[in-house]
């Protein structure tokens, strides 16, 4: 009998992708379609445990913009403009003194409200390069001390960071916390009382050991334990009580399903890894 063509995983995941996410989607998903097969755009997170303070004047001699600072004045816009239509709302209910009283009472409510978390988005700083421009970062680089002046990662992953918003003294658990960005992005807030870093994969913790010497000072890097348990039985090998977790759960990593073929989490060998993998990350963020 004559075996059946080999469709390859990449072919596999992209067919899943349109059946699922257009149906989720809807009109907005040929345009996400088309990124999620264009080449992957980094950002540069810039590592201030290194004495790089000449990095932020060069990334933007080349049109790179930190776009952690541009959302937080987005958000202090968008304040601003909230309180100033609350205030013409206020002026139309009010009258006289008392109608002054409540827009300038609205206005300096709106000047004192921090943008969101403030203190956590004036210490990560992550530069990109505007939509459309293609331009690589160069390779990292070490400063007298060998600590690399910045991180290259998808900018997108800094967002549970930001959402975090880790205060000081924070102790804060990293669950699935390999390669190592998000961690380090946690560190780079400066808040963290004690970082515990966790990831099944021992050989993936190895990538994440290597990040924390090459980014890290070692007083700071004395103030994470790094482990490599099965998430789902944090409590019971342990344990420990946490402010903020992080869990960033295992995923079917869309851009490299649909184009890598090497470690493709829809090779057929993979199919039954791939269905379970909701219940996975449920059980993980039970």
């Amino acid at each position: 009998a004559a075996t059946a063509p080999r469709v390859p995983s990449t072919r596999l995941a992209l067919h899943h992708f349109d059946t699922s996410y257009s149906l989720h989607l809807g009109a907005l998903w040929p345009s996400v379609r088309a990124a999620l097969l264009c080449e992957q755009k980094y950002g540069a997170l810039l590592n201030n445990f290194a004495a790089a303070d000449h990095v932020p004047q060069e990334l933007e001699l080349l049109n790179a913009t930190n776009f952690v600072s541009e959302a937080s004045q987005k958000v202090q816009q968008w304040q601003r403009g909230a309180a100033v239509g609350e205030a013409a709302r206020g002026c139309q209910e009010g009258s006289g003194e008392g109608r002054t009283a409540m827009q300038a009472e609205t206005m300096t409510q709106a000047e004192m409200s921090p943008p969101l978390c403030a203190s956590v988005s004036s210490k990560i700083k992550c530069y990109t390069f505007p939509r459309g421009d293609i331009t690589r970062f160069r390779p990292a680089r070490p400063d007298s001390l060998g600590l690399l002046d910045y991180y290259l990662m998808d900018a997108a992953s800094l967002l549970p960071v930001l959402a975090l918003n880790v205060q000081p003294g924070d102790f804060v658990l990293d669950l699935c916390a390999a390669p190592g960005g998000k961690t380090l992005a946690l560190l780079q807030t400066g808040f963290c009382g004690h970082l515990a870093a966790n990831d099944v994969s021992i050989s993936r913790t190895k990538r994440l050991y290597q990040i924390l010497h090459s980014y890290v000072p070692k007083e700071i890097r004395d103030t994470v334990s790094v482990t490599s348990y099965d998430g789902r039985d944090w409590d019971q090998v342990k344990g420990g009580t946490f402010h903020k977790v992080l869990v960033d759960v295992p995923c079917t990593t869309d851009r490299h399903s649909a184009m890598e073929e090497d470690n493709n989490i829809f090779h057929r060998r993979r199919t039954k890894e791939r269905q379970m993998l909701p219940m996975l990350q449920l059980q993980l963020l039970m």
